[in-house]
């Protein structure tokens, strides 16, 4: 009488069909399906109000545990019967992902009531009529998500996979200018639990539900998901692991002294910066560069402004175009045959390289985030970090597209939902008109230089020197650009007659000048291995640099390195990880040696000459300086 009475029948019931079953049979399968029904969120359990007929099936290969039929009923492959009432738990096909057959088989149910719970199996005809006919009438070839015109009240009230938070976490996020219309594929491609989630929103939806539920570990590894989750139940599993208070990231660079792992306290971000790299004449930089930055304390000092002045703690998230070969071409990167993957690189090396060897100076706009917003962000850059390889277009999916996506998906915030922007430029136009971009720092530039927000090009000290060596010793050239390519011998000319701040200012120039020859140097060996009539010997060395660019490419994908777990790496994944990176970056720094040898074998001899010139010229100038210092009374200089 109770079983039939309607307060029974008002939450989700798993109903086993006993037929064909002995009775030790029947008691090992309803113990089964008790605890899976104790595994799900109680709210689940009481919204589904649903009798969900379950039976052991014949009709299954041996690689499937499970699966719901069109009409709403479970099956369950009849293999595994004899194994689960006998309490064996092995006898199972390899590659399973939950460890032993009844963890397999929870999980099977798990995932097939997840679905369930998806489609709607529990509303009533009006509701899912309703849906179908929106779907129907708007949805358009291929398109992954609820169409925009379905959402408002019925985005909750009807589906999980399609909620728009939900699919950004779980790696289809919106198309840029598209008005809301989803990615069709998911690039977190690796470091998966399991590749049959990316099949589609809501297989991922029900392959995630298990390991939720079934995985201590999911809040460390896929901590964004955990949240979504416990969010949407109002509800988290009791067994949830212990994590680590920093995240794992790759060094992606080949520093013997430096470790190949890094570690990132979300707790420790003081603030979140738009960093922009200004525009210069080359084809895949004519727009400038997007990319985020990540004020990061000095570990012991409490968060606040203080913390801009660690700038050996702040990281950079740039999304970049993989670029393995000797040639970057407009027009693969107008087709999209570039991988688009995200670094996490040190802010001084990012500085480094834009100001000093490309020339282009950086503007770092604080963002208004909070404190949850920042670890969001950074939570989620972690899991891309890891799991991402898109791809690259120089238009439609380039560093701007890419790092709003990211933007979005890590803060959640609303002012970010239906924003576009197609160019580094525009996108810092459209924060600042959302109130997100804070300019104001940035008005006056040498309080920005002075506080971090600015870091100039080094063309404009670059300038700066040229004028003083110009105005204190009285040479007649008059451009800049003309004195960084006279020969070294005739700029030698001019040192005896320098004092302390001249030599100072012609060190700093045949600094620069030795780092132009070189991409010089560069560019002409690039030029050299391209053309068709390359010498043997040249096309030896560019098959070496070819296989040594295509050998770094863990250095920006670090989840090809490490098949084990999936999500963040665990603490102990983290130690194999750093001995399979230790050995790879060892042999790519005994590769890089050899190719730098054999191209200094190459270099043109007029090249050569002025290069070794101007290394001579820089030993000169440091003597120079230090003697001169001395004889002013100063401290003796290294």
């Amino acid at each position: 009488m109770l079983l039939g009475s309607p307060l029974a029948q008002a939450e989700l019931q798993l109903v086993l069909d006993q037929r064909k079953l002995t009775p030790s049979q029947a008691r090992a399968s309803q113990t089964l399906l008790a605890e899976a029904t104790a595994l799900l969120p109680p709210s689940l359990v009481e919204q589904m109000n649903l009798r969900v007929p379950v039976r052991w099936s014949e009709r299954l290969s041996e690689p499937v545990f499970g699966r719901a039929t069109p009409g709403g009923a479970l099956e369950l492959n009849r293999l595994w019967l004899a194994d689960l009432s006998a309490g064996r738990d092995g006898r199972f096909p390899q590659g399973r992902q939950h460890g032993t057959l009844r963890q397999e088989l929870l999980a099977t149910l798990v995932h097939e009531i997840t679905h369930l719970y998806d489609r709607g199996r529990h509303w009533n005809t009006e509701q899912r009529s309703l849906l179908q006919q929106c779907r129907s009438r708007y949805r358009t070839q291929g398109e992954v998500g609820l169409p925009s015109q379905c959402r408002g009240q019925t985005e909750r009230r009807f589906t999980l996979s399609d909620d728009p938070r939900f699919l950004d976490l779980a790696g289809w996020p919106q198309q840029i200018g598209r008005r809301g219309a989803r990615e069709p594929t998911n690039h977190q491609t690796y470091r998966s639990p399991d590749n049959y989630e990316l099949h589609s929103p809501g297989e991922y939806l029900a392959v995630n539900f298990e390991y939720f539920l079934l995985d201590p570990q999911y809040s460390c590894r896929r901590p964004a998901l955990h949240a979504y989750f416990t969010d949407h139940f109002g509800w988290a599993p009791p067994q949830a692991a212990d994590c680590p208070n920093e995240v794992p990231y790759l060094y992606a660079g080949l520093d013997a002294q430096r470790p190949a792992l890094g570690w990132l306290d979300p707790e420790r971000i003081y603030a979140v910066h738009y960093l922009l790299a200004e525009a210069n004449e080359q084809w895949a930089s004519r727009w400038g560069h997007s990319m985020l930055r990540l004020v990061i304390c000095a570990p012991g000092r409490t968060p606040g402004p203080d913390c801009l002045l660690d700038l050996d703690h702040h990281l950079v998230l740039s999304f970049r175009a993989f670029v393995d070969d000797l040639q970057l071409s407009s027009w693969d990167g107008l087709i999209g045959n570039y991988p688009s993957r995200l670094f996490m690189l040190p802010l001084q090396k990012v500085v480094d390289e834009y100001t000093r060897l490309e020339l282009r100076s950086l503007s770092s706009v604080p963002l208004r985030l909070d404190e949850q917003a920042r670890r969001q962000l950074a939570q989620q850059a972690a899991a891309l970090h890891w799991s991402y390889d898109g791809t690259y277009y120089f238009i439609s999916n380039n560093c701007a597209v890419e790092t709003l996506k990211l933007l979005r998906s890590g803060s959640a915030l609303p002012q970010l939902h239906d924003l576009d922007s197609l160019t580094p430029n525009g996108l810092l136009e459209v924060l600042h008109a959302r109130g997100l971009a804070d300019l104001q720092p940035l008005q006056d530039r040498q309080a920005a230089l002075r506080q971090g927000y600015y870091f100039d090009s080094h063309r404009e000290r670059y300038q700066h020197m040229f004028e003083v060596i110009r105005s204190n010793l009285q040479i007649p050239t008059e451009h800049i650009e003309d004195w960084l390519a006279s020969p070294a011998e005739q700029r030698q000319s001019w040192f005896a007659s320098a004092d302390t701040r001249s030599t100072a200012a012609l060190l700093v120039l045949e600094e620069a000048i030795r780092r132009r020859q070189m991409l010089l140097i560069q560019q002409d060996l690039k030029q050299r291995f391209l053309s068709a009539d390359a010498p043997p010997e040249l096309t030896e060395v560019a098959q070496l640099a070819q296989g040594l660019m295509s050998a770094s490419s863990f250095l920006s994908r670090p989840g090809e390195l490490l098949s084990e777990g999936y999500g963040l790496p665990q603490p102990q994944e983290s130690q194999r990880f750093l001995e399979l990176a230790g050995a790879r970056q060892q042999a790519l720094l005994a590769t890089a040696d050899d190719v730098e040898q054999r191209l200094l074998a190459l270099i043109n001899p007029q090249q050569r000459q002025q290069l070794d010139a101007t290394s001579d010229n820089i030993s000169l100038l440091a003597q120079q300086l230090r003697r001169l210092h001395e004889e002013a009374g100063g401290i003796q200089l290294p």
